[in-house]
């Protein structure tokens, strides 16, 4: 019995469709599934109770979000974190990040303020009452919209792709609630800061917010 096997597989409930992307995730998260873990297929469906498509729909999703790394003639793993890696992309985000505080409170206007609290509050939202999966994806929505009050779509999209040079969020920096709660408030200072057009806390929370601090 190999170590996929050996775990508990989990619940189900006859006429349900697992939500094989988020159980992945779930065991990512709890060290079920450590860092380099191989991801076979047919171990992943008998672990979940479930079809080989709907394995392969969730592994490639986890891939987008670099979370699963799929390695050509090796299947799928565990996406394994490198610190040094990750600490030079943290530092290049607030290069390019807090450069930019100074637009995103130039050209932010009422409606863009109340757009950002809803997002915001998305994410304090799901944070009782979502997936993981969906948490992340709040998280991205946030951002990106912060990111594109700067006015300029190429930097957005840099910024995007360095954050994709390492395991995303959930991995990386949500191994407790109070730390994703945290996020949440940081959040909220930030808006707080554009609102009042102070740009040095907005600088300040941007640098914390990244670096977790």
């Amino acid at each position: 019995m190999n170590s996929l096997e050996a775990e508990a597989a989990a619940p189900s409930h006859e006429g349900e469709t697992p939500d094989v992307t988020e159980l992945i995730l779930q065991d990512i998260l709890a060290g079920r599934l450590p860092p380099g873990t191989w991801l076979k297929q047919i171990d992943l469906e008998r672990r979940y109770n479930c079809t080989r498509p709907q394995v392969r729909r969730a592994l490639d999703r986890l891939v987008q979000k670099r979370l699963v790394e799929h390695i050509p003639n090796r299947g799928y793993h565990v996406h394994e974190q490198d610190g040094r890696r990750a600490q030079e992309v943290s530092d290049i985000r607030v290069i390019l990040e807090v450069a930019i505080s100074d637009r995103i409170v130039a050209n932010a206007g009422d409606a863009d303020i109340a757009n950002l609290r809803m997002l915001a509050s998305r994410f304090d939202d799901l944070v009782l009452n979502g997936t993981m999966l969906e948490l992340y994806e709040a998280n991205l929505a946030f951002h990106r919209y912060l990111l594109e009050l700067a006015g300029n779509q190429e930097l957005v999209e840099l910024i995007t792709e360095i954050r994709q040079r390492t395991s995303s969020a959930p991995v990386s920096q949500w191994r407790t609630r109070a730390r994703i709660e945290q996020s949440g408030r940081e959040h909220q200072q930030m808006i707080d800061a554009i609102e009042k057009r102070d740009v040095d806390v907005l600088k300040e929370l941007t640098r914390r917010h990244i670096l977790q601090t």
